[in-house]
């Protein structure tokens, strides 16, 4: 099936129902007033976070919604039928944006939240709510009022406590693989990994995290290479990051040179992101000399200017992954009881968080811009290549054209 976490839709609510202008009219009844009924709201439209979705794929072709029009008023006092309320479901993580204004309306974080997105239309009042003392035979009413209409553009983020950054193959599909049940492709080809997969990895009896592994960075991602730097938005809501360096690259770049590039990506799309707490890993150790580990480290940190953690693994040979995955389950326990205890850090994540967002959707903005330009034969202002376009790419106005193979 196709993934897409990204597409634009128009809703329409439903207008309300006209009043009824009746009169009573039966035998031996003489001047019987009025009796005409009230319409029907209008129904609504709402958007329903569900569970067991994982792409957008079912607004890529059926783009305009319309919930059900209020019934109009009948005589003998009835009250027109309330539309029908039009109830969406999109992925978990998925965020719904006005297109026109670029407002957030709202982050649907949880299964089974809920979020009004367009009101229905009032009812229209028939001519009995208008009798009086002075004016017995009212022939006035009025009309529904019209429901809302919005444009809106959704985007999914995955869900995810942990990401994973690198080049392609450096080996995030088979460490994802090696501590999760994921099967995701691994091949000896870059790309292999194509949209974002997601791993739970337990650790002991009953405790677990999520893993995401995102299609690979490469120099000039942020100016569309490759592909781009899209994927990046899914590491915006993760806790924590791991940066899966090759030690032993076959190509001729360097191990440093390659963390490098990863490091001015993250940059480049996100300032924010590029602050949150993030652990360096060292993959395929068990390419190179036991005895050229400690240099080759060594290397590599010098290089970065490395601080923070440092691990070195072999993911297909699982060499150093047990005791990776166990301090990750330390560190997010140790970072909730943290939020919990302390409002100022927790005041201070929730700033971070937000400025992520914020760079991610701008970020994204400008790609959108680019693309437009493209379409439209006028090159950017920076006059970036058209590395990411095809000849399909008029028709995807919803990011890059991408098949999700299920085994």
């Amino acid at each position: 099936m196709k993934f897409v976490d990204e597409v634009s839709i128009r809703v329409k609510a439903g207008d309300g129902g006209n009043g009824c202008m009746s009169f009573r009219r039966e035998k031996f009844i003489e001047n019987g007033g009025p009796n005409g009924g009230d319409g029907g709201d209008g129904g609504s439209i709402y958007m329903m976070a569900d569970e067991n979705l994982n792409t957008l794929v079912d607004y890529r072709y059926t783009r305009h919604f319309d919930a059900e029009r209020g019934s109009n008023g009948g005589s003998t006092d009835c009250t027109g039928k309330k539309g029908e309320d039009l109830v969406l479901r999109v992925p978990v993580g998925t965020t719904i944006i006005d297109s026109a204004t670029q407002e957030v309306i709202g982050d649907l974080t949880k299964a089974g939240q809920k979020l009004m997105v367009v009101q229905g239309g009032w009812h229209g009042l028939g001519n009995t709510r208008f009798k009086s003392s002075t004016n017995r035979a009212p022939r006035q009413t009025t009309p529904g009022k019209p429901g809302e209409q919005r444009d809106l553009k959704l985007e999914m983020k995955v869900l995810a406590d942990v990401g994973l950054l690198g080049l392609p193959n450096a080996g995030k599909s088979t460490f994802i693989r090696s501590v999760s049940a994921a099967k995701p492709k691994v091949a000896d080809y870059p790309f292999t990994t194509l949209v974002p997969n997601l791993g739970v990895v337990s650790v002991d009896r009953w405790k677990s995290f999520v893993i995401a592994d995102i299609p690979g960075l490469i120099e000039g991602a942020s100016d569309g290479a490759g592909l781009g730097i899209r994927f990046l938005k899914h590491l915006s809501r993760t806790r924590l990051l791991l940066h899966l360096v090759d030690m032993a690259p076959l190509d001729d770049t360097s191990a440093p040179d390659a963390a490098e590039v990863i490091v001015s990506e993250l940059t480049k799309f996100s300032p924010a992101l590029a602050e949150r707490d993030r652990w360096l890993v060292l993959n395929k150790c068990d390419q190179i000399l036991e005895e050229e580990h400690e240099e080759r480290v060594k290397e590599i940190v010098d290089r970065l200017e490395w601080e923070g953690p440092v691990y070195v693994i072999s993911a297909i040979a699982k060499e150093g992954t047990e005791r990776l995955t166990r301090d990750i389950m330390r560190y997010l326990e140790d970072r909730a009881d943290r939020l919990a205890a302390d409002p100022v850090f927790k005041a201070e994540l929730a700033e971070l968080d937000q400025q992520i967002e914020d760079e991610a959707r701008a970020q994204l903005q400008a790609l959108d811009d680019q693309r437009a330009l493209r379409r439209s034969g006028v090159k950017s202002v920076h006059d970036i290549g058209d590395d990411d376009w095809d000849e399909e790419d008029v028709d995807d106005e919803d990011g890059p054209e991408i098949i999700y193979v299920r085994d």
